[in-house]
Parts: structure tokens; C-alpha cells; sequence
């Protein structure tokens, strides 16, 4: 059954490719579908068909497509799945790194998500059929605790708590070169990247601010080991921050870190993932108020790539 989808771009979307904003909006639906779509007719912009993929995006402007009805719900899987924490309201799970917090283009199944479905009987329908009971996310890469809603009220109350900046993040990060200041603060806005549409840049498209406060734990000729928080919830916030200071964190191929690198005295592959972990998190319980923090413990691979870098980055 054909069905018409209607979005009015925001004000943060200026600027971005046509076919990217969908694919963004549409998370069952690939980019290549969408962008078949628009060869088709099937997409119009302000009521006037859609020239390609690639033409920008306006602020306000009323985009219409006519596509196919797909698959729209999430279904459980039976996943590992590490729960911190959990009561009749919200969980707290400890996400490892691999692991895409909910579908989207090309993705259908594996998430966390799909784990969650399987683990409890209700999640919170605020965040669509594709992403119940998310808060927020973490990139597929990074580990660490996330906040997931039961119920749509403590799903308003939690997103509340994110929009007001009362939710506490600390990223425990190996960063590439030797931070001089013990701590400080990174404030480059953050928007789309211009020529690689699927990463962020200091500056980019449509660049929001954004504030991460870091602190030194301990320097390495090579490599420094620091605490961040997010102050802001920009997309690939802490990454682009600290590869913009030129410092990008290990494993983060994306953001320009090395494939190789050099540890004791030889030439050895980086990680497999990014040396990023949520490593604590704080917030009020949405229904009685009550100050909950929580912890989780470094994965094994991230504990014995620092331990090598102990033993042979002198």
C-alpha cells in the first residue's frame, strides 16, 4: 500500500543533501531507496517534484514522499544484553561496542533494540515503533550506559532532562598525542561535514554549539587518557572535538586516527573499535526525584589495549 510521509525541514537541516535528510527521517528506509524514489517522481519539495539526491535543503520547506509501506515495527531478538539497572519506569544497560542502539537504513535487526523487546514486555512508544523506549543513543562503536524509558511518562521526563542539561555524562577516552592542558574546555560547533555527508566537522553544515569539558588522567609520550563530558548532545559530539584539537581517538578511523600504530616498538594494527566508553552516568528517577548514578566498568579489550600501552609506550 502506497502511503504519502510529510516533513517540514527544521532550521538545523539547512543545507543538507536532499536524500540524507530523508534517510535520517526514514530510518526504514536505505539512502538507495530514497534516492530511487526521487529518480521515480515520488518526492517533491514546496509541491515541485524533486530534482536529485543531492540538491540542499531549505529551511521550511515541505517535503512529500510517496513510497511503498514498510515494516515499521522492531521485533525481538534474544541478544546479550547487560543490565545495570532496572525498575517499573526505565533501564540502564551497559552497551558494547558493536551494537547499533536501534534500526535504521539497512539495519533491521541486532540492535539494541531488538534485545531490549526481548528482555521486557513494554518499552515507551515516544520515540516510534523503530526506536521504543530510546532516550538517546551512543555510536555503534562506543561503549557504555544508556538510558532506556519504560513508559512515555518517563520517557518526557528523561528527554526533559537531557534537553535542560541535567543529565551527567563521563566519557573516559585514549586520545591520540600528548594533551598539554590538564583540563579545559572544546566549544567548536558542530555540523554536517561538507564533502563526507555521514560525518560531522567542527564548523560544518548547519553547525550547532557545542561544549565538552575534558580532564587529563594520565599522559603517555604517545597517547593521553582523559575524562570527557558532553555538556551538549551534538551527533559524534566527543569524536570531532578531539579530532579537531588533533587528537583523535584511538581506533576512530573516521575522524582521521591512524590504522597502525606503534607500541613497543613495532607496527601493530589499532583497535577494532574507538577507545570510547560512557563510563558514568547521572539523573533524577523521572518518577520520585531521586539522584541515581550509575557506573560501568571497562570493557576487557579497552583494559588490556591500556595495560599495553603501559608496558611499552615509554
Amino acid at each position: 500500500m502506497t502511503v504519502t510521509r510529510e516533513f517540514i525541514a527544521p532550521a538545523a537541516s539547512a543545507g543538507e543533501r536532499l536524500d540524507v535528510f530523508l534517510a535520517r527521517q526514514m530510518p526504514d528506509w536505505s539512502r538507495s531507496q530514497i534516492q530511487r524514489l526521487i529518480r521515480q517522481g515520488l518526492v517533491t519539495v514546496d509541491r515541485a517534484p524533486a530534482r536529485k539526491g543531492g540538491e540542499q535543503v531549505e529551511p521550511g520547506a515541505h517535503i512529500e514522499v510517496q513510497a511503498e509501506r514498510q515494516e515499521t515495527r522492531a521485533t525481538p531478538e534474544d541478544l546479550p544484553l547487560d543490565v545495570v539497572y532496572e525498575d517499573a519506569n526505565l533501564l540502564v544497560v551497559n552497551k558494547a561496542a558493536g551494537m547499533i542502539v536501534h534500526a535504521g537504513a539497512g539495519v533491521k535487526s541486532g540492535t539494541l533494540v531488538n534485545a531490549l523487546l526481548h528482555h521486557v514486555a513494554t518499552l515507551s512508544g515516544a520515540g516510534g515503533e523503530f526506536r521504543p523506549g530510546i532516550v538517546h543513543r551512543l555510536d555503534k562503536m562506543t561503549s557504555g550506559l544508556v538510558i532506556v524509558a519504560k513508559t512515555d511518562a518517563a520517557h518526557r521526563h528523561l528527554s526533559q532532562q537531557f534537553k535542560s542539561r541535567e543529565v551527567h555524562k563521563t566519557y573516559v577516552a585514549l586520545v591520540h598525542g600528548r594533551v598539554e592542558n590538564q583540563h579545559g574546555e572544546m566549544t567548536q560547533p558542530v555540523g554536517r561535514d561538507p564533502v563526507r555527508r555521514t560525518r560531522m566537522k567542527a564548523g560544518g553544515i548547519a553547525a550547532r554549539d557545542a561544549l565538552t569539558r575534558y580532564r587529563v588522567v594520565r599522559r603517555f609520550p604517545h597517547f593521553t587518557l582523559v575524562e570527557a563530558e558532553p555538556q551538549t548532545g551534538r551527533t559524534h559530539q566527543i569524536r570531532v572535538h578531539w579530532a579537531s584539537a588533533g587528537h583523535p581517538v584511538v581506533g576512530d578511523l573516521t575522524y582521521g586516527a591512524p590504522a597502525k600504530l606503534r607500541v613497543g616498538g613495532r607496527e601493530e594494527a589499532t583497535l577494532s573499535r574507538t577507545f570510547l566508553h560512557a563510563a558514568k552516568l547521572a539523573f533524577a528517577h523521572p518518577l520520585t526525584g531521586e539522584p541515581l548514578t550509575f557506573v560501568a566498568p571497562w570493557p576487557a579489550e579497552l583494559a588490556a589495549f591500556l595495560q599495553r600501552i603501559e608496558d611499552y609506550d615509554r
